[in-house]
């Protein structure tokens, strides 16, 4: 999900860290399949987001698929049963049957989750609602009401964040001036993208990264970009 947030505390020897992971569709099942009983579902598709306070089992989970990234050579053996052992942890969580009915959601779930992973990969290139309906195997209308159920957004709304979030990242990572983003991103209009920018981060693109940039904000603003770092090739992830 494209996101942007505050970091409310942060410093060089207290840094703020994030970790994002992809579940794979099919350990979830497998995981369901093992629970007696098995997590309650609604049978409808809720929000594609929720928050919950991160509890020691998961976090020592987290940390140590974090470890594997020194050992390489554990890999292979490791991260797969660490894996499931999240799964495990989010399935039995409070937010479990919500988490389940994503993979019991049926071919509409797993159509806007397929139209989720094709918006994130082409942000830049332009997109037709019918294309992604019908590789969702949904009419252009059901497609739309779908996906603005489980993300908030509209399909073109969902790729405007990713397109401002990667420009903004650009601009404040590797230098990038403002045109050279919005082009970069897929704008084909300096000017719209400006004005689009403005709205979401509440200032112009050069005025934004300047403020980004002053000491007292430098490690208070953090655009976010889902690109998550693989430890395995994945087929199949919510």
């Amino acid at each position: 999900m494209p996101a942007f947030g505050r970091i409310v505390e942060a410093s060089p020897n207290k840094p703020y860290l994030s970790i994002g992971v992809e579940l794979e569709i099919g350990a979830l099942q497998h995981v369901m399949e093992s629970l007696s009983p098995p997590p309650q579902t609604s049978g409808k598709i809720n929000r594609g987001v929720f928050v919950t306070d991160f509890h020691a089992p998961l976090a020592d989970c987290l940390l140590r698929l974090t470890r594997l990234l020194d050992a390489p050579s554990a890999i292979p053996a490791l991260y797969p049963l660490i894996m499931r052992e999240i799964c495990y942890w989010l399935l039995t969580s409070p937010y479990g049957g919500e988490v389940a009915n994503v993979v019991l959601g049926g071919s509409h779930t797993q159509g806007v989750i397929q139209a989720i992973h094709s918006l994130r990969e082409n942000f830049d290139r332009p997109i037709r609602i019918e294309e992604l309906a019908d590789g969702a195997r949904m009419s252009a209308s059901a497609f739309h009401r779908q996906f603005k159920l489980t993300t908030l957004m509209t399909p073109l709304q969902f790729q405007k964040q990713l397109r401002l979030l990667e420009a903004r990242r650009l601009m404040l990572t590797d230098s990038v001036s403002a045109e050279a983003a919005a082009y970069q991103v897929g704008y084909e209009s300096a000017s719209q993208f400006s004005r689009e920018y403005a709205r979401t981060f509440g200032a112009p693109p050069r005025r934004d990264i300047v403020r980004i940039k002053t000491p007292e904000t430098l490690l208070m603003e953090s655009p976010m970009l889902h690109v998550p770092v693989r430890l395995e090739p994945q087929t199949s992830a919510v």
